[in-house]
């Protein structure tokens, strides 16, 4: 009977280990894989320290894109272009920017959803924000008549010129933004 307590004691142990080690694994495996799921997608690198004159030359195409048009629309823009290149370096800088020039809080919550909220745009925005979203996406490799025509009829030959200079530019710093992950709340 010893020798049949001491095998069962055994067993029991040798049971107790391995199930032991099997949770071990699998906590481990559960904390590495919470690990990578919480890893913050850091900024990969300084790119307007590694091309300065490319940074240079960025905010000169920036000033001279928005030469001539409102404060506020530019920001309109700026927050719409970025909310589609999902960059959230640009979104969160140009909220500020927009809150600065004297945008409202209703404003900036609905931008995401302005078509649905058109009392609160002007003609002339929704038009600059619909040319800002065809000029964007590109989906169908090309900017629609009517995005192009119903800009055309609220803008200028000059100041749509600017607008579209303006969204080609926002459009470069997304991209910039989002290739290196630049972290929001540094601007």
């Amino acid at each position: 009977m010893t020798t049949q307590t001491t095998q069962t004691a055994q067993a029991t142990q040798t049971a107790q280990t391995a199930q032991t080690s099997q949770t071990a694994q699998a906590a481990q495996t559960s904390a590495e894989t919470a690990g990578a799921a919480a890893h913050p997608h850091g900024p990969r690198l300084p790119w307007a320290k590694l091309a300065p004159e490319v940074y240079k030359a960025m905010i000169a195409l920036d000033a001279a894109a928005k030469k001539g048009l409102e404060p506020a629309l530019v920001e309109l823009v700026k927050i719409r272009a970025s909310q589609l290149n999902h960059c959230a370096f640009c979104i969160d800088m140009h909220i500020k920017d927009a809150r600065k020039a004297g945008e409202t809080e209703q404003r900036i919550y609905l931008l995401n959803a302005w078509e649905e909220a058109t009392d609160l745009y002007s003609p002339k925005e929704q038009a600059a924000l619909a040319l800002t979203e065809a000029v964007t996406l590109l989906t169908e490799g090309f900017v629609p008549d009517a995005a192009y025509d119903r800009a055309a009829a609220h803008f200028g030959r000059a100041e749509l010129a600017q607008l579209i200079a303006l969204i080609t530019t926002i459009n470069a710093w997304n991209r910039f933004g989002v290739s290196t992950r630049m972290a929001p709340g540094q601007a």
